[in-house]
């Protein structure tokens, strides 16, 4: 029966959107690195996910060989690389940012468990539900590995019993042919043609 045509458009749940994302990302990078192993190709894919994240794949050499490549097979011309408007984050301006997401992650927790009173604002929420659905993703794809793993494991133990009782099959065939043929060699014997009288006559009784 022919499949209906599913209509292409966005995931409105936040969480399946970000599992759809991380297989379907997964997927194409897969195909992405099969085509240039098949054909020899020189690929270069780059994916924002809806967060802003990078995540790019450059199947032979770096992304930006390829993509000066690409301004060169185009004709474009490569822009210049721009001045930087602000300065680089120093060491402690990281430091301030990673305690500050820390803090919140922190937070996020006793929020949801509901311990210490803790409230949140809008900013902290987003940045909350953000971490959350990245953690589903993980957690969903580790329990998918985890169950998949038991089936295998389940399949050979499966296996392995069906090949133990057909040998004990075999082998309790084997028997009882062997018994119906130990059985059939003791035929009964014929009296009828045996050479002497297996009965005592009455005048041989009376001679004693």
């Amino acid at each position: 029966m022919a499949r209906g045509k599913v209509q292409l458009k966005r995931i409105e749940n936040p969480v399946h959107r970000q599992v759809t994302f991380c297989k379907r990302r997964a997927g194409l990078l897969k195909k992405a690195k099969e085509l240039s192993v098949l054909c020899d190709a020189e690929i270069g894919v780059i994916i924002f996910s809806s967060h802003g994240k990078l995540y790019e794949l450059a199947t032979k050499g770096t992304m930006q060989g390829i993509t000066e490549r690409y301004m060169k097979s185009t004709g474009e011309v490569q822009p210049e690389p721009a001045i930087e408007a602000q300065p680089c984050l120093d060491a402690k301006e990281e430091i301030n940012m990673l305690k500050q997401e820390i803090d919140i992650l922190q937070k996020g927790l006793r929020y949801m468990f509901g311990g210490g009173g803790a409230t949140m604002t809008l900013d902290e929420l987003d940045v909350l539900e953000k971490h959350l659905e990245v953690w589903i993703c993980n957690i969903r794809s580790t329990k998918m590995n985890i169950m998949f793993q038991e089936i295998q494991l389940l399949r050979n133990k499966e296996g392995m019993l069906k090949a133990a009782n057909k040998y004990l099959q075999d082998k309790i065939e084997d028997h009882q042919n062997s018994s119906t043929t130990a059985i059939t060699d003791f035929a009964p014997i014929n009296t009828t043609n045996f050479p002497y009288p297996l009965t005592i006559m009455q005048n041989e009784i009376l001679k004693f």
